[in-house]
């Protein structure tokens, strides 16, 4: 949906706005989100929310809509998202990505994942390794915060 006609749309009532935007979801992903569905009857917070999501995911010029649902499907895999993953998926055959495109890129947010658990684990067997006891790790304020309080070394 283009910003004019969010912008015609928003001059009307709420519940019209909310059912126009129900239908553009509807058309662009084949059904109706499971959190968009759970929203929809709050039109203060979907509204806001959809208007959002629509300016990150539809009018974001700088990519192609293809690169964008492969952006989404590489997110989903990766957080473990059944639900979004199933609709970027819907969405980017649409768009006529192959199924080779979407396993591709199912692949490397695997390996990104992979990476980021092995070195979030390594980096804690280190520290703990290394560790004399006395350490700070300044990065993180739960660790400091004992020592933080008056009174605490």
């Amino acid at each position: 949906m283009e910003i004019k006609e969010i912008k015609e749309l928003l001059d009307k009532e709420p519940e019209q706005v909310v059912e126009k935007l129900l239908e553009d979801i509807k058309r662009q992903y084949g059904d109706i989100p499971y959190i968009v569905n759970f929203i929809k009857d709050m039109p203060e917070l979907f509204i806001a929310r959809m208007i959002y999501t629509n300016s990150v995911m539809r009018e974001f010029k700088r990519m192609d809509p293809k690169t964008v649902e492969l952006i989404s499907i590489a997110v989903a895999s990766a957080l473990k998202c059944t639900h979004c993953l199933k609709t970027h998926i819907r969405a980017a055959k649409k768009l006529g990505v192959t199924k080779e495109e979407i396993f591709d890129t199912i692949l490397i947010s695997s390996n990104v994942a992979n990476a980021s658990i092995l070195a979030e684990g390594t980096r804690a067997i280190d520290s703990e390794f290394r560790a004399t006891g006395n350490e700070k790790d300044p990065s993180c304020i739960l660790c400091n915060f004992n020592s933080e309080l008056p009174g605490k070394s």
